[in-house]
Parts: structure tokens; C-alpha cells; sequence
């Protein structure tokens, strides 16, 4: 049986933003971490979150606003320069045991005493690697040094994929302590009555989630194309969808209500270095339609059906094959929602907290329960 370890009076800063699937993550991960008797101080940068976010957050920590933004939406490096100072303190000030920051740019030349954990989610880098098949330009090359010297000041990386390992590695180089952890999903298997309906849900402004090529491909596809989630991006990026039916930028809640009605769930993005929408959907019991992407691989090979995420056309052929033979639909939804089990918010918070534990060292002592 698996040792559950105990974080009795460890208390903990972790950043977050309010846009992506980070909020997600660390409300999730949180949770778990209440229950082994952390506390969890959430500091948001960026666009401050909605209200429903903000009860959610409270309900499971407590919520900082700071003033700064996050490092893909900042316009050169001198606006981020100030954030690892602020943190650093603020983690000073909350005589917090840790610093769980989830860019690793927030790491970039931090000075603290407080043991230090960067979390990978995707960066700018590694965006530009997958999405384009290009290095960073060079006018965005300073977050490839930020994100550099953050690994750098770290005690402990971590990455929610090998295969995101992988082109970290191959962006950055070798990054020391470098550590794969999956993450989880809470969302419970309850039966509803499915529908005849492909469901999808991304930011759909980001080039990386590829909307444009399910929204032709919905233009030959048997069954509607429900597509949920912003097409207008923070930084003026907008992805109109034609073909598709959008149903808008939904709450988790009812993003999940749709995801348990449809029996297809697509995502055909190009660039995910885990992708929470496939393992949610697995879960709530449908089948996978995957873009053929090494990440996806790793994560759903035998489960999924994989297809060529640049041609519509091939897309669209993959969700009919699955929309007209109901058997292998059943089947892949089957060894889906198997595998999905695999990747728990448990197990993702006992691997966070075999970390966290590791960082106990003479010359960075937690601080004793109050």
C-alpha cells in the first residue's frame, strides 16, 4: 500500500491566473493538499478572476490579487523583472514553507531562503516549437531567458507530461531536478443520457488549440459540433467559428454538463502539454477523438482515435468513422474511462507532496506550525 504522506502546518504560497487551465490545476491540487494539512495561500497575477473564482478559491484557501502580470502577456521583460522580488516577500511576509509558482519565469534570479517549485504548464518557448515548428522569435526571446534562470532557481521542476519534458529539454536544455507529474482529474463518472453531439471546449483564440480546423471540419461531420470556450483573446487575438455551433465561454460547471451529454469529444490542438479537456471527457464517459500529437500519445494511445490535426478533412473523417460505428465508439469509451482512472488528483497530490517533502534540507528549514 501506497505511503500517504502528512503536510500537517505546512503552509503554502502557489501562484495562479484566472484565464487557463492553471486555475483548475491549483484548485484541484489545493484541495488535496487541505486534506494532508497544508494550508494554501493563492496569489493571482494578471486579469483578475471572476467572482465565482474567487469564492471557489476562498472556500479552499485564501486569495491575494497582485498587481503584475504574467509573463505571456507582458510586453517585454522589464514588466516582469519586479515579480520574483514580490513574491519572494509576500512568501516572507506570510511566513509561508513554500513556493509553489506556477511560471517559471516567476522564478527568474529569486532571492529567498524558502524552497522553491516551479510547475511547467507551457511557455512561450515550447508554444512556438509546437504550434509553429520554429525557435521563439527573437523579439520574444527574452521569456526564453526568464524561464531559464527560473528553472535555474529552482529546487525542484516540474513537468505535467514526459513529452513536455522533453521539449523543455530540447528548448532550454538539460534542466536539473527536473520531474514528471500528471496531472488529475475530480470529475466523477455519473450516468446521464448521451447525445448524438461532438463536444469541444478550448480558448479557442490561441493558435495552439486549433479551433479553425474543427470548425471546418465540422462542415462535413454527421453530428452537430458543439464548441464551447473565448474566441476573443486578452491580447486583441480573435478566432471566429463559422461551421461549429459556440456555445460561448462557459463555467466549468456547465462546460462539464455538456461534456457528460456528448458521446464524441474532440480536441484537435496542435500544442498541450497535458490536456485536462480529454482526461475530464474520458471521465465523464465519451469517446476521444485526439489530434496526433506526441502528448496525447503518451496519455491515450489504445484509447483514442487519433487524426492528423492540420487537415480538416481528415478530422472530420476520423469523428464520423466514430459517429457511424457505434461498437468501436463504445469500446474506445470504454478504455478511455479506464484509463482515466490512472490520472487522479490523489495520486497528483502524493506526487506533489513527495516533492514538497524532499525539500526539507538543512539549509532550507520549513517553518514550524504556529
Amino acid at each position: 500500500m501506497q505511503q500517504v504522506l502528512s503536510l500537517n502546518g505546512m503552509r503554502l504560497l502557489m501562484t495562479v491566473d484566472s484565464i487557463g487551465g492553471v486555475w483548475r490545476y491549483a484548485m484541484d491540487l489545493a484541495a488535496g493538499l487541505r486534506d494532508l494539512g497544508a494550508e494554501t495561500l493563492f496569489v493571482c497575477l494578471g486579469p483578475g478572476p471572476t467572482e465565482d473564482k474567487r469564492e471557489e478559491a476562498e472556500r479552499i484557501g485564501r486569495l491575494i490579487l497582485l498587481d503584475a502580470p504574467l509573463d505571456w502577456l507582458a510586453r517585454n521583460k522589464s514588466q516582469l523583472t519586479a515579480v520574483p522580488e514580490m513574491l519572494a516577500e509576500l512568501g516572507r511576509q506570510e511566513r509561508v514553507d513554500l513556493l509553489h509558482l506556477n511560471l517559471p519565469s516567476q522564478a527568474a534570479n529569486i532571492a529567498t531562503d524558502i524552497p522553491v517549485v516551479t510547475v511547467s504548464h507551457s511557455c512561450v518557448v515550447t508554444w512556438f516549437a509546437g504550434v509553429r515548428g520554429t525557435p521563439v522569435p527573437t523579439d520574444w526571446q527574452w521569456q526564453q531567458e526568464l524561464n531559464r534562470s527560473g528553472f535555474d532557481h529552482s529546487d525542484a521542476v516540474v513537468s505535467p507530461s514526459f513529452s513536455h519534458a522533453a521539449m523543455l529539454e530540447k528548448a532550454y536544455g538539460p534542466v536539473p531536478r527536473l520531474h514528471v507529474v500528471h496531472n488529475g482529474s475530480r470529475l466523477e463518472n455519473i450516468l446521464t443520457g448521451k447525445r448524438d453531439v461532438v463536444f469541444a471546449a478550448g480558448r479557442w483564440w490561441d493558435d495552439g488549440k486549433n479551433g479553425t480546423v474543427l470548425d471546418e471540419a465540422a462542415r462535413s461531420v454527421r453530428w452537430p459540433v458543439l464548441m464551447a470556450g473565448a474566441t476573443e483573446g486578452p491580447n486583441g487575438q480573435s478566432r471566429p467559428i463559422h461551421h461549429a455551433l459556440h456555445r460561448g465561454e462557459l463555467s466549468h460547471g456547465q462546460t462539464m454538463s455538456l461534456m457528460h451529454e456528448a458521446k464524441i469529444v474532440a480536441s484537435p490542438s496542435l500544442y498541450e502539454p497535458f490536456g485536462l479537456a480529454p482526461l475530464e471527457a474520458a471521465r465523464a464517459g465519451a469517446a476521444l477523438v485526439l489530434s496526433d500529437i506526441p502528448t496525447y500519445r503518451e496519455i491515450w494511445e489504445g484509447c483514442a482515435y487519433f487524426a492528423d490535426p492540420r487537415d480538416p478533412v481528415l478530422f472530420a473523417a476520423a469523428i464520423n468513422q466514430l459517429a457511424e460505428d457505434s461498437d468501436l465508439r463504445a469500446a474506445l469509451a470504454v478504455k478511455a474511462y479506464e484509463r482515466s482512472l490512472q490520472f487522479t488528483v490523489e495520486a497528483q497530490t502524493q506526487a506533489m507532496a513527495k516533492i514538497y517533502a524532499g525539500l526539507r534540507s538543512p539549509h532550507k528549514t520549513l517553518h514550524a506550525a504556529e
